[in-house]
């Protein structure tokens, strides 16, 4: 009888797993994910970022995992969303880890004047050469991924030169960027992106480093009308999140963020992002009352010659964390090749 009886049991049991497993899915508790950033929600980031990031997140989740975004700084003062994320303010926060200058000093190479090029591959890039500091430097949370954008001047007067500079009031858009103004004699003028459209319009600044595109974004076409024609410098922008929410889901949760988190997304992201910031280029070509400053190879040497002390000031900034700076800075340029980011 036994003999007889087997195969049933033996289907049973392993229904029952089936059974089991499915019920292990189906109870992974739902959870909410709040996610800040201080862009405007029709920012082309929210667009091609957040909002698919979001959306894939949750169908990768069958729901059990639902990301509210937060936007324009609604949660927090776009400076403070790293402590933010670290305080659970918000689960995941977007990040310019320059707006902190001297706080993140290695990633900051990710800022070094004229470095980077293309944005989808210096973005994977960087990610890619950031991840075996990420755990060390940005240890008060969960790190999901970095990218970048790339821009330049954007002034009431051209800008061809670097000897302009000196005396000029100039909104700069990270910590390094700031260094670099210091050292070619211009007057920083600290305010984040939301507010440097007021401080063009209130003569507080005289140009600004910024993307193409949010140029136009920001409505700081209104302000500035002359834009010099190169590749000045990068900002880097990193996505991370709470670490006590992160630990505390369940396994195929964690999965789904894992996937998300990684090298694959920080390329999507810096490339939609990317391209679209340098689609602003053409758009303001071709506006009236403004006007692409082109500027001459021997003018570009002189720039890449002037800015060089800012690479040394980066080695010794990165050294005195205990890397070796001068070997972490030949990593990414090794790294930056490797994907023709240039």
């Amino acid at each position: 009888m036994s003999h007889r009886f087997h195969p049933v049991l033996r289907l049973s049991a392993l229904a029952l797993l089936a059974l089991g497993a499915a019920a292990a899915q189906a109870q992974d508790k739902p959870v909410e994910l709040k996610f800040a950033h201080w862009l405007p929600p029709s920012h082309p980031l929210a667009k091609l970022g957040f909002e698919p990031w979001a959306k894939s997140v949750e169908e990768a989740s069958k729901g059990s995992i639902r990301v509210m975004l937060f936007p324009a700084q609604q949660l927090g003062k776009a400076a403070d969303h790293y402590d933010m994320a670290r305080d659970g303010i918000a689960q995941m926060t977007w990040v310019n880890p320059g707006y902190q200058a001297g706080r993140f000093p290695l990633i900051a190479a990710g800022e070094l004047p004229f470095l980077l090029g293309k944005p989808g591959p210096s973005s994977a890039a960087l990610d890619q050469w950031y991840r075996q500091y990420a755990g060390t430097e940005m240890k008060d949370v969960k790190f999901c991924f970095a990218h970048v954008h790339v821009g330049t001047f954007h002034s009431k007067e051209p800008i061809t030169e670097p000897g302009q500079l000196k005396g000029m009031k100039i909104r700069s858009a990270n910590g390094t960027v700031a260094q670099t103004m210091s050292l070619l004699g211009a007057t920083n003028v600290q305010v984040s992106a939301p507010e440097a459209r007021d401080a063009l319009q209130k003569g507080l600044a005289d140009a600004i480093t910024f993307p193409w595109k949010s140029i136009i974004s920001f409505g700081i076409d209104k302000a500035v009308k002359y834009h010099t024609d190169m590749r000045f410098y990068a900002s880097d922008f990193v996505w991370v999140m709470n670490k006590p929410w992160y630990d505390g889901l369940a396994a195929g949760q964690k999965k789904v963020i894992d996937d998300h988190c990684n090298n694959a997304w920080a390329s999507k992201v810096g490339t939609a992002w990317g391209d679209d910031e340098d689609s602003g280029r053409e758009a303001l070509e071709k506006m009236a009352g403004h006007t692409l400053v082109k500027v001459s190879p021997a003018q570009m040497d002189a720039w890449k010659k002037a800015v060089e002390p800012v690479y040394g000031e980066w080695v010794k900034a990165a050294s005195a964390t205990g890397a070796n700076g001068q070997a972490a800075l030949d990593g990414l340029r090794k790294e930056l090749a490797a994907r023709q980011a240039n």
